[in-house]
């Protein structure tokens, strides 16, 4: 009964600070640190842990409690949406799991977060205690900037811990849910109209692609622009139709298509059928799959 853990921290500058944060979740036994993905511009980091429930829960307490130790959200500006130094940790079931092992996880490593670091903690997705914060984008809707006013209301409650603002830590929202790949393409312009036209495109919310939620968001450091998907649902959509749709909205722009950028892991099947190198992942190997690690953990 295997479950993973992806999750995100609100660092991705500090080379030494990810270090410490990566040995943490290494000196936990029976856990897997499958990747670690890190970006300046979104100054945010992501830890991807597979292992026996118990094991992973071990592991994303002692994540937290290293990141928390070394991040201050007072100093911290990067492009990615956040609620805190331990912005979100989800569990995801694997290899047949069921969704209900994700859950428990998901409200013990909650509820011990809040406990043991007097933080607010939200939950969400499958582990959700209300129904408006099933979705991660309602549960961090303004922020970290607009924690403090909302923490005072009775409808900003957290689901655990103190309603107390933190202004070095933050919120944390920890959840369960199915698979999520994420999947950034970058354009050859630093137009960042042109990226959120492209990324309006190709959302649902917006009449675009089945299961794909879509920013466009700028890269400072690149001097270019990127489309950041997230992709709910890879049965329905594929990698290579996300990509596909971009490339075409690009070029009716008269732009570019640069490099696609995989954070974390991704199931085989996300692939379609088409080549890594196809979808702009040209330095993709086997160990950017779930399947490889899961058979790595199983044995």
């Amino acid at each position: 009964m295997i479950i993973e853990c992806v999750a995100n921290v609100s660092e991705g500058r500090d080379a030494r600070a990810l270090a410490t944060m990566a040995d943490a979740v290494r000196a936990v036994g029976g856990a897997h640190l499958a990747d670690v993905h890190s970006d300046p511009d979104h100054h945010r980091a992501v830890f991807t842990v597979l292992g026996p429930g118990a094991a992973v829960e071990a592991a994303a307490l002692a994540l937290a409690a290293a990141a928390l130790a070394r991040i201050d959200m007072r100093e911290h500006h990067g492009l990615h949406p956040r609620l805190g130094a331990v912005d979100v940790v989800p569990f995801i079931p694997l290899g047949g799991a069921p969704m209900q092992l994700a859950v428990d996880a998901a409200r013990r490593v909650g509820t011990q977060i809040a406990a043991r670091h007097a933080l607010p903690v939200y939950f969400y997705g499958a582990a959700a205690l209300r129904e408006d914060r099933r979705q991660l984008p309602d549960v961090r809707r303004g922020g970290y900037e607009a924690l403090a006013e909302r923490l005072a209301t009775v409808a900003g409650a957290p689901d655990a811990g103190p309603a107390r603002f933190d202004a070095r830590a933050g919120a944390a929202v920890v959840g369960a849910r199915e698979i999520l790949v994420a999947y950034n393409v970058w354009l050859q312009t630093a137009e960042l109209d042109v990226a959120r036209a492209i990324a309006r495109a190709v959302r649902e919310r917006d009449g675009g692609l089945p299961g794909v939620r879509a920013l466009g968001l700028p890269l400072p450091s690149r001097g270019l622009v990127q489309v950041a998907v997230n992709l709910v649902d890879h049965r329905r959509t594929p990698l290579p139709a996300v990509f596909d749709r971009i490339a075409a909205e690009a070029e009716r722009r008269g732009v570019t298509v640069g490099r696609g950028e995989l954070v974390g892991l991704l199931p085989r099947a996300a692939l379609g059928g088409r080549s890594p190198e196809s979808i702009g992942l040209h330095d993709f190997t086997a160990d950017c799959e779930v399947e490889t690690h899961l058979a790595r953990v199983s044995g």
